[in-house]
């Protein structure tokens, strides 16, 4: 199940309760080419609508804003290599990190795939 922010990050629960978080296709195409991204730490708590942490590009610094509570589980540590998949993949390969004690009551009230699609219209 993904699910959208108004903010343009997105939010994928797994079947064992973590959830990947990223910024969306909208997001990447408006930031432009990323040139680095400061990813959040690990076991980090982050409540919803909190920085996350900070994407930059060729046109600007932008925050990443988490979408739900959760602890950080994981980051995707390639991106401190090559942060390119945030452009070529921000929904797949660009994630930017995996959460675990996901506040499920959280998820409510972010958008479903046709309502981001319509928001951002």
């Amino acid at each position: 199940m993904k699910k959208y922010t108004k903010e343009h990050q997105w939010i994928e629960l797994a079947a064992d309760g973590t959830a990947k978080v990223g910024i969306t296709k909208f997001a990447a195409e408006e930031l432009g080419e990323v040139t680095f991204v400061e990813l959040p730490s690990v076991e980090k708590t982050v409540h919803g609508g909190e920085q996350l942490c900070v994407v930059e590009s060729v046109k600007a610094a932008s925050d990443v804003f988490m979408p739900v509570t959760g602890n950080i589980a994981e980051v995707n540590s390639a991106l401190d290599a090559d942060p390119a998949p945030v452009n070529d993949d921000p929904e797949g390969a660009g994630w930017i990190c995996v959460v675990k004690d996901v506040n499920a009551g959280d998820l409510a009230a972010l958008m479903d795939a046709d309502a981001y699609a319509a928001f951002c219209k």
